[in-house]
């Protein structure tokens, strides 16, 4: 490329480059052809050299070598050369470089030239990039200018003391930059937003400023300043933003500007975008200051007007306006719910999402039904960047205004069924919590989850891309293990009652575990479910421990630990869970004491009574104690269950041990329980601890046992405390209505007796 080359020529070869490489190296080239002509005499082709190279440096490469020969075309007495020197200065230099201090002699000749043109490429550039050192050393050039008679200049001086705040701002220097207003209230205005300290001293200026604005809005058509109908619009928005920074937190000011406010809004024509302008400023004004309530209103309703407009911009900051104020207006707001409900169907994406957020925020008590209907809708087709914003503002409502449990619960299952892949992770456990508590609706729940799972397992199986909706999967599983008894009763009163077979049930959490599309956590959810249903069914349980024992070897560890872990459970306690079995499916509340401790399966026992595994064993075998005692002598593993009904009770007292339970404290939402443990033997028991089951509308809490050896001798116990709390206030000594069970777990040796051949000590 030539160096001589025109700068449109240049242009047009740099937008013709097929690839960044190309375009690459016709810069680099053209750069280089610069260099060059700028070490040469000046041959006249400076400027049209510099004004290639800004060129280059708006494409974002460097430009930094132009830097000296700005300075060079700043000092030329041509002007052509000046102004693109200039140019060059306000886009290559800032205050911050060297090269910078280098046109200040240049810019202070400038200033005193005898073109007024010349001496407005100084004060701009100046504007732009100049330093307080530089304002400082200019100061009196700039002074004389501003008090000069050419508006022109009085312009661009205004323009220089708003970047640099000098020389400072008196009420008696005022007057002279009064003759252009625009520059005089710009100024004032970036005075008052950087320097708090001057608000007093320019709140004087508000009858003036109120008395200009009245004149603006009255003076009618003006051809010198006339846009679209309106007189001067940009002066009229700058008056508007500098009283909304005065009247700020001041009732003298703002009482002095509301009745211009209310005149401004009410004249202005808003057909045209120059109105609307206005309108908004004026909004933006009566907002910030202490208005009265019908002048809030009033604005309100301008913002109302604007999400009728066509111009999609419009509608856009209306609705942005409208979220800033609808905490402090909510009911000016509420009005106009209609209309922006209707912008959830624009087809603008920032438009719905500031639709939906302004949706969100009207949402009350009042209104929670019909708005979440319109949001549901929303839902289902709105573009997939904003449905897990959706989903979320959708919970966060369901659970601060939901009518009733019944409500909440369905809501939350029509999100799921309709956007389940882009829900948040703390939706699952947070519907588990809200099923646990809505007690009346267990049965109603599991049954319309269940129907949830089947539909969607029959979506998988139509169609491969279709995913997985992982949270809807996970609760209904959790709920089919938790009441699986309800499900396959097949009563319900809420609604339509379904035949659901155990095999039925076993073949969807089946189809979970076995989908290509369950994440792990699901896959969980799905195991753990089928071996709760272990205790909840009667004719599958071999179905049951087959499923399980596959995934014993699952690539996947957590799932291999859980089915591992219960697979152990199969093997060593399948006779508790018989006896659990045996019990199903009825209702947890029909459930008698005896059936709730009689959980070693086949015993009559009675609360307060325990039951030892050794002692289980020797009734089994017909040995007496004698065969029991000579192994379990020196490690002795039981269970007890108790119900914690009377304040005291002794739970175990046999071969030197005893085990009491203690009520210190009771209440209606809570009981505090203490277990003693001592020993009468010759020996000290070592290894003891307590593990405690509930219901489940009790919480549970284990503080620390005071040591794990109970010494020989009665010299000494162990004590720990369990606290239970009843938020629901179930009768905690009513056995038939509520009956806590403590579960203690013992395993010690005798110090005194050596081990058995081929066993270690525990």
């Amino acid at each position: 490329m030539s160096p001589s080359v025109r700068l449109q020529e240049m242009i047009r070869v740099i937008r013709g480059a097929r690839t960044q490489g190309e375009e690459r190296g016709v810069i680099q080239r053209e750069c280089a052809a610069i260099r060059a002509q700028f070490r040469q005499a000046d041959n006249g082709t400076r400027s049209h050299n510099l004004a290639k190279l800004l060129y280059v440096h708006m494409l974002g490469y460097p430009a930094h070598f132009g830097q000296m020969e700005c300075v060079r075309l700043i000092a030329s007495p041509r002007y052509n050369e000046k102004r693109v020197g200039y140019l060059g200065a306000m886009m290559l230099l800032d205050e911050k470089q060297d090269a910078s201090l280098l046109i200040t002699n240049s810019i202070k000749n400038d200033l005193s030239h005898s073109s007024q043109y010349v001496q407005s490429l100084a004060l701009c550039t100046l504007a732009c990039m100049g330093s307080a050192e530089m304002c400082r050393d200019l100061a009196p050039e700039i002074d004389r200018l501003l008090r000069a008679s050419n508006s022109y200049i009085k312009k661009k001086v205004s323009t220089v003391c708003s970047h640099t705040h000098t020389p400072p701002l008196l009420p008696s220097w005022l007057s002279p930059i009064a003759g252009v207003l625009h520059g005089a209230v710009v100024l004032i205005t970036e005075l008052c937003e950087r320097n708090p300290n001057t608000l007093e001293q320019f709140r004087k200026v508000v009858p003036e400023l109120v008395l200009m604005m009245k004149g603006l809005v009255m003076s009618g058509y003006s051809p010198e300043h006339n846009v679209a109908g309106i007189s001067d619009p940009f002066l009229q928005v700058r008056i508007l933003r500098l009283l909304r920074i005065l009247g700020r937190n001041n009732d003298t000011a703002s009482d002095a500007m509301n009745d211009l406010l209310a005149q401004v809004a009410t004249n202005t024509d808003s057909s045209k975008t120059a109105g609307s302008a206005v309108l908004y400023e004026t909004v933006l004004t009566v907002m910030d200051i202490k208005s009265e309530s019908g002048l809030r209103v009033l604005a309100v309703n301008i913002l109302g007007r604007f999400l009728l407009n066509n111009d999609r911009n419009i509608r856009y900051i209306s609705m942005t306006s409208l979220q800033k104020i609808v905490q402090t207006d909510h009911n000016a707001v509420q009005r106009h719910r209609g209309t922006i409900v209707d912008c959830l169907k624009d087809q603008d994406a920032s438009v719905k999402r500031r639709a939906l957020e302004l949706s969100l925020a009207l949402v009350s008590a009042v209104n929670i039904r019909s708005l979440m209907k319109e949001l549901l809708l929303f839902l289902s087709s709105c573009p997939p960047e904003l449905r897990a914003h959706t989903t979320s503002g959708i919970f966060n409502a369901a659970e601060r205004y939901a009518p009733s449990q019944r409500w909440h619960i369905d809501t939350i299952l029509h999100v799921l069924t309709t956007a389940g892949g882009d829900v948040r992770d703390e939706t699952v456990p947070n519907l588990i919590q809200l099923i646990t508590t809505a007690t009346e609706l267990h049965c109603y729940t599991v049954h319309k989850l269940y129907r949830a799972l089947i539909t969607d397992i029959s979506l998988w199986k139509c169609a491969t891309f279709v995913c997985v909706q992982q949270s809807l999967v996970q609760v209904a599983c959790w709920c089919i293990g938790e009441y699986g008894d309800l499900l396959l009763r097949g009563e319900c009163e809420e609604t339509e009652p379904v035949q659901v077979t155990e095999d039925d049930v076993l073949d969807a959490l089946e189809t979970v575990l076995q989908s290509h599309m369950s994440s792990p956590a699901t896959r969980g959810f799905a195991l753990t479910a089928t071996m709760k249903l272990s205790t909840r069914i009667t004719h599958n349980v071999d179905r049951i421990r087959s499923i399980v024992s596959i995934y014993g070897s699952c690539i996947d560890v957590e799932l291999q630990q859980r089915a591992v872990e219960y697979n152990a459970l199969f093997k060593k306690y399948d006779h508790m869970s018989q006896s659990l079995s045996s019990t199903a499916p009825g209702p947890a509340s029909s459930t008698a004491g005896g059936d709730l401790l009689d959980l070693l399966g086949g015993l009559d026992v009675t609360p307060g009574e325990t039951h030892t595994t050794a002692e289980r064993g020797r009734e089994e075998e017909g040995d007496g104690q004698s065969r029991g005692s000579q192994r379990d002598g020196w490690r002795v593993f039981f269970f007890f269950f108790v119900s914690i009904a009377p304040p005291s009770v002794t739970v175990y007292e046999k071969n030197g041990v005893t085990l009491k339970l203690q009520t210190d404290r009771q209440t209606d939402t809570g009981m505090t329980v203490t277990l003693t443990a001592t020993n009468s033997t010759d020996g000290d028991i070592t290894g003891l601890t307590l593990q405690a089951a509930v219901p489940k509308s009790v919480q549970l809490q284990m503080k620390a046992p005071s040591g794990d050896v109970i010494p020989a001798h009665g010299l000494g116990q162990v004590t720990q405390t369990v606290l239970l709390n009843n938020p629901n206030k179930v009768a905690l000594n009513s056995v038939s209505s509520w009956s806590p069970h403590a579960c203690a777990h013992q395993q010690w040796t005798k110090n005194v007796l050596p081990s058995p051949p081929g066993e270690s000590e525990d």
